[in-house]
């Protein structure tokens, strides 16, 4: 008998390990009347600042909007430049142009996935230094940036410091986990995230009380008064439903990342054996493994090799953002983006999720051997 497919990621999987803890939770703010910015809201909040060294949390609709929020809380908008990455979710530059602001793409490290300082302070004399207000580092499959050198040229330059922690909730670097770096830091809790929700979902943090304060207007209307708008804001809220969830899987999710780190130790064990090119761990790193990713220079055929062999995978992300239709031509690059070309070209990301069993990681490292 054929054993089933393992696909790549399984968000119904994470749903029905908590079934009764989530069902419940359902029920409750079903029965409860309030579906907005409720108990529930502000209960997660709570929490999700305690776990981020006391910070505070805004809950927002998405991981997206939560970039724009903490953009437009730093007080980014027309005229100024934002540093990040070209090899990121399209998410990340996306939110700079929805900030009315000027996206300028630095290269990653080969090994690291995430911005290359060194990289980038090569390469800022091919840009307008002086509009730059700000740098997004994006810890970029769990990976956490290098948040010291992050820092230090932040701070040389004078500019904000707004953390993209999509793929890294957990993940810590001298013992400091992501999202308590920087001046500010946004999440995703999209379905496959480590934190997923049911939906959508996202949130800002951070330490700085004003910063939280803007946070909150601009997520609803700009108010501070209801139905009174103060500064431009928008509708982004997260709602009680999914905030009930998050709460749910939120008491799960230490015992979901050591899961990943199991998987990926197995992974990066044996395939390393074989002479497969696997992520390179950052010295004082904790890394969140929201993906593990290989690289091969073949990658459709082995994609194919591995569908024909029962086991899923995706390519986190084919394209450059600088390379996409909608940004080629006006994004301004610091510097070559070669390593970032040859990610997207290379990349491949194998089955990773908490429920996987052990029988299943074997099968995909016996599959990925088989097809090389």
């Amino acid at each position: 008998m054929t054993a089933p497919f393992i696909p790549q990621t399984d968000p119904r999987a994470s749903y029905l390990a908590y079934r009764t803890e989530i069902h419940d939770a359902i029920q409750a703010v079903l029965q409860g009347g309030t579906y907005v910015l409720g108990q529930q809201v502000r209960e997660f909040e709570r929490e999700f600042g305690a776990y981020h060294a006391g910070g505070h949390a805004v809950g927002v609709a998405n991981g997206t909007d939560a970039l724009i929020i903490a953009l437009r809380a730093c007080g980014i908008g027309p005229g100024d430049a934002v540093v990040t990455v070209s090899y990121t979710a399209v998410a990340t530059v996306a939110a700079i142009e929805q900030a009315a602001a000027i996206p300028i793409v630095a290269d990653i490290g080969r090994s690291s996935y995430t911005i290359d300082c060194d990289a980038l302070e090569k390469g800022l004399g091919s840009v307008d230094r002086a509009s730059i207000k700000a740098i997004i580092p994006v810890h970029l499959y769990g990976q956490p940036a290098n948040m010291p050198a992050v820092l230090e040229l932040a701070h040389r330059h004078g500019w904000f410091v707004i953390e993209d922690c999509a793929h890294a909730l957990g993940a810590a670097s001298q013992d400091r986990r992501v999202g308590t770096w920087g001046n500010v830091a946004a999440f995703s809790f999209y379905p496959t995230k480590n934190l997923g929700a049911i939906g959508d979902g996202g949130a800002v943090v951070t330490s700085d009380t004003r910063l939280a304060e803007r946070a909150r207007m601009l997520r609803e209307y700009g108010w501070q008064d209801r139905q009174v708008s103060e500064i431009a804001g928008f509708n982004s809220r997260l709602d009680e439903l999914q905030a009930a969830i998050l709460r749910v899987k939120f008491r799960h999710l230490e015992a979901a990342n050591e899961r990943r780190h199991e998987i990926a130790t197995r992974y990066a064990d044996a395939l390393s054996r074989l002479g497969v090119p696997v992520p390179e761990i950052c010295s004082g790193v904790r890394h969140a493994w929201h993906q593990f990713v290989i690289r091969h220079r073949n990658r459709e055929q082995l994609r194919e090799r591995l569908k024909a062999a029962g086991v899923g995978t995706l390519v986190h992300y084919p394209v450059p953002v600088h390379l996409q239709p909608a940004y080629r031509g006006w994004i301004q690059q610091a510097g070559s983006l070669r390593e970032t070309e040859m990610a997207a070209r290379e990349v491949v990301s194998l089955p990773l999720f908490p429920e996987m069993t052990d029988e299943q990681v074997d099968r995909v490292i016996e599959a990925v051997r088989a097809n090389l």
